[in-house]
């Protein structure tokens, strides 16, 4: 038995999912949409089911897929690739993450993150027998200063895992915070391991831009792309990874031996969906930014504060500026509980000592949903208060 794993709690999304289901709560706390993403991409999927092949695709991914990615990122982000020695399909993100660092870190390297972090980094860089060096990012604009930042490196880190924009603090690192990361890594021989999955989910005139194109960066970043993100559709679990030839080389060999492959019938409508037009995901931008400034206003006239949402389908409320004494944890089962509604808690995005005076919310939901979530929170604040 691996002690790694053997001694890691369940995670937060399936207690608390669990829970809502258990006691038939409105849940706001794990990350997916309500709806199944868009028809013509699942029509897509299943006729290249239906018309096979239905075996083993190439190790890499389908050619077609891997083309699509490189055009798609050509055409929306600036992006630059040679789609036969720079692309590589995963299954899912994570297995992509997984991928990357066992591809680059070795027993006792450094890897700096920025915390709070999504959850999958911390174990991963444990089993890559990797020394997590958590990186604090401070609340309400969820930045940090450069004499932090630059304490972080050494000449034993190997490696830096970035979210941006990020998961959990809705936060995009803005060019000077991806050019700061970029002048360290440089400094010190060092991959950026660039987890950019909600690329395509920004508002408010907020634009991503990929580490591939910070100061140095081309030839030691590894991008990560999500097509489950791209198009709202978590349990698709198709990944890119996206590096130059020497990187993308070794994180190949990783993914050999993690998955192999992804579904043929999944990576073709992915290769079909990517080349919608740029209009496409403009609207879905759009949707999701309704959805949040609706969640946003009703938080507000529940008596709720929140942070700047600027990507992500998240939005995190401040429980001490609501009046709410109560720690992170201790809300959100108690919501979920006595009120019907499920959160998430933000200290569990956290290596040690966590903030835990924030919850998340997810708005990628119907409005009714939402509506029912605030009505829920709002009897939460009231018992709670």
């Amino acid at each position: 038995m691996n002690p790694i794993f053997a001694t890691l709690p369940t995670t937060v999304f399936d207690l608390m999912s669990g829970l809502a289901r258990e006691m038939g709560a409105v849940n706001l706390g794990q990350g997916f949409p309500e709806d199944d993403g868009p028809l013509d991409v699942r029509a897509a999927a299943a006729a290249a089911i239906l018309a096979g092949p239905n075996q083993y695709p190439p190790m890499r991914g389908l050619p077609a897929l891997r083309e699509a990615v490189a055009e798609h990122y050509a055409r929306l982000a600036g992006v630059t690739l040679d789609w036969a020695t720079e692309v590589t399909i995963t299954s899912g993100a994570t297995e992509a993450i997984a991928a990357s660092l066992l591809a680059v870190v070795s027993p006792g390297d450094e890897v700096v993150v920025f915390e709070p972090m999504y959850d999958a980094y911390a174990p991963l860089i444990q089993r890559a027998g990797g020394v997590v060096r958590p990186v604090r990012l401070l609340p309400p604009g969820w930045t940090v200063d450069d004499e932090t930042l630059a304490a972080a490196f050494s000449a034993r880190t190997r490696a830096v895992v970035l979210n941006t924009p990020l998961n959990p603090t809705a936060s995009v690192f803005d060019d000077a915070m991806r050019a700061r990361i970029a002048r360290h890594c440089v400094a010190h021989d060092v991959i950026a391991i660039s987890d950019e999955v909600w690329e395509h989910v920004t508002f408010d005139g907020v634009i991503h831009r990929s580490m591939l194109v910070a100061p140095g960066m081309r030839e030691r970043t590894i991008k990560i792309g999500s097509a489950g993100k791209i198009f709202g559709m978590t349990g698709w679990k198709v990944g890119f990874v996206c590096a130059a030839p020497a990187l993308t080389e070794v994180v190949a060999k990783a993914h050999q031996f993690l998955t192999f492959t992804t579904p043929p019938h999944l990576q073709h409508a992915v290769a079909y969906g990517l080349a919608k037009p740029t209009a496409h995901f403009e609207a879905m931008r759009e949707a999701y930014a309704r959805s949040r400034d609706r969640l946003e206003s009703m938080l507000r006239q529940a008596g709720f504060v929140t942070t700047p949402s600027s990507g992500t389908y998240f939005l995190n409320v401040d429980l001490r500026a609501s009046g709410i004494a109560l720690d992170d944890v201790d809300f959100a089962v108690r919501a979920v509980k006595e009120a019907g509604v499920a959160t998430i808690p933000l200290s569990a995005f956290y290596a040690r000592d966590a903030d835990r005076g924030f919850v998340r919310l997810c708005f990628a939901k119907r409005d009714e949903t939402l509506e029912r979530g605030v009505t829920a929170l709002a009897k939460a604040r009231k018992l709670f208060a």
